[in-house]
């Protein structure tokens, strides 16, 4: 005959032998579904990028970071004065280690641009912009048609941008998305 408190001991052990892996695995399906999460959140919606060079001064700041928004374009469409992270164009043989450049919409599809006098115009009429620094100068460009699905994109230090100018119009097709967030350094987190 068998002992009671044996048994009683083996269905213990047994019991607990048993709570790591009831403990285990919930938890690693809960990991794995927030890893899942993440990485659908950062290829389908936003994407933190660094900045560094100074050629969206004083609006990004060099070692800046940011967020972009890869909707807001689908939801809302892109404006004129979007700042736009975008793969950088084939026809840019600058630097072939940067694959991203940060830049705002200037022109849009099937306008002509063109700068005078430090000013950039939009089919003859001379564009407003208020994110530029007092005194900075755009200098001189000949008129350029933006072809349909391009867009013209400069840096606000416009002195110090690679942008448009250089490498021509962008394809809507590279763009990442609209920067939404500064969010480092702390002292300077802004809604964009």
């Amino acid at each position: 005959m068998s002992d009671p408190n044996e048994a009683g001991k083996n269905a213990a052990k047994l019991a607990r032998s048993d709570k790591p892996r009831r403990w285990l695995r919930p938890n690693l399906i809960a990991f794995g579904l927030s890893i899942t999460f993440a990485i659908l959140i950062r290829l389908f919606v936003f994407q933190s990028f660094y900045i560094p060079s100074g050629s969206m001064i004083p609006t990004l700041m060099i070692n800046d970071r940011i967020v972009v928004s890869k909707v807001n374009f689908a939801l809302f469409g892109v404006k004129r004065g979007d700042m736009v992270v975008f793969v950088r164009p084939a026809a840019d043989k600058v630097d072939p280690t940067i694959k991203d450049l940060v830049k705002r919409v200037v022109g849009l599809p099937g306008e002509t641009i063109s700068a005078s006098h430090g000013h950039v115009y939009i089919n003859g009429t001379r564009l407003s912009e208020p994110y530029l620094p007092k005194g900075d100068f755009t200098y001189n460009l000949p008129p350029t048609k933006i072809p349909p699905g391009d867009y013209f994109m400069m840096g606000d230090n416009r002195g110090n941008s690679y942008d448009s100018r250089f490498f021509g119009p962008v394809p809507g097709s590279l763009f990442v998305g609209q920067v939404v967030l500064r969010y480092y350094p702390f002292n300077r987190i802004a809604i964009l």
